[in-house]
């Protein structure tokens, strides 16, 4: 099947983009090597000041691909924002600059769309590589493949049941993740929220009734980075308190729904605050005392 089927038969693979070009090379490479023609790609630069990204693919000779560029820095929020109102299609995804797609991810996720076509939301499996490109198992994904639900095929999760689950633990791989374009719009990312805006507009979506297919198929790459590196912003300023803030407010607004099980898993929140005691050495190295008392106090928050 071609696109000249249908002019909204296609995946719309928005690229927030901010970062190494050579990166951006290979993920591009990734998705113009899909053996679905399915789909478009638009790169949405942020005013990266290396003009590479704008010269290679401004003018790109596949006419399924568009760039753009913002004129102020919109920031990691404002980005996704952006990129979310040009989402265009039936389907869309939010893809890392630095993530790669393998040669069937396309074909994969529109052969599940079909035999799914009412779930929002598609989360295929993954495989996490290093800043080499080499496989990765760091303690982040170790923990996510520990309370990801184990399944043997495509499983349908919704409701109470999947949101208590991604508040216990995130085991959702966000830059994988495809969604209905129709189900997407309603939504918008928090600008409060830079730290977990993923995790914040899919419970928002899990609220409203919208479904998750998770699927075993291994299409994806994802390209975790120097977790040192990571874990020193979230020491600074007030994103530890954001994210504290946020689950407080799930909290009460799923106690008022009802749903008291995921509730309780938003007011535990447990694997955020292992993940803040991970943060403690590096606190600790820092020889900060008010970034001590961040960790701290989210470690030790009711």
């Amino acid at each position: 099947m071609t696109n000249d089927a249908d002019p909204d038969e296609f995946l719309h693979v928005l690229i927030p983009y901010w970062g190494d070009p050579a990166l951006l090379d290979a993920t591009m490479a990734t998705v113009l090597s899909q053996s679905d023609p399915r789909w478009r790609v638009t790169i949405v630069d942020d005013g990266y000041p290396d003009p590479t990204a704008r010269q290679t693919y401004e003018h790109h000779a596949d006419p399924r691909v568009s760039y753009v560029r913002n004129e102020v820095n919109l920031g990691i929020a404002g980005n996704f924002e952006k990129c979310r109102t040009l989402a265009t299609g039936r389907l869309a995804m939010f893809l890392g600059c630095d993530d790669l797609l393998h040669d069937d991810f396309v074909a994969t996720v529109w052969r599940h769309h079909t035999a799914y076509a009412d779930v929002e939301m598609i989360q295929v499996g993954v495989r996490v590589i290093g800043g080499d490109g080499q496989p990765a198992n760091g303690l982040a994904d170790r923990v996510k493949a520990l309370i990801r639900p184990r399944i043997t095929g495509p499983t349908v999760l919704g409701g109470e049941r999947l949101a208590s689950s991604l508040l216990r633990g995130n085991w959702l791989y966000w830059p994988s993740l495809v969604f209905r374009v129709d189900a997407l719009a309603p939504r918008s990312f928090r600008a409060d929220l830079p730290i977990i805006l993923d995790l914040a507009l899919i419970m928002d979506a899990v609220m409203a009734g919208n479904r998750l297919l998770l699927v075993p198929e291994v299409c994806f790459d994802y390209r975790r980075h120097d977790e040192s590196a990571s874990s020193t912003s979230l020491l600074q300023g007030d994103r530890l308190a954001d994210e504290r803030r946020w689950f407080g407010e799930v909290a009460a607004t799923l106690r008022a729904r009802g749903w008291s099980r995921a509730a309780r898993s938003a007011r535990t929140h447990w694997t955020s605050r292992l993940h803040a005691v991970s943060l403690l050495p590096v606190a600790l190295r820092s020889r900060s005392r008010a970034a001590t008392a961040r960790v701290l106090r989210h470690v030790l928050s009711r």
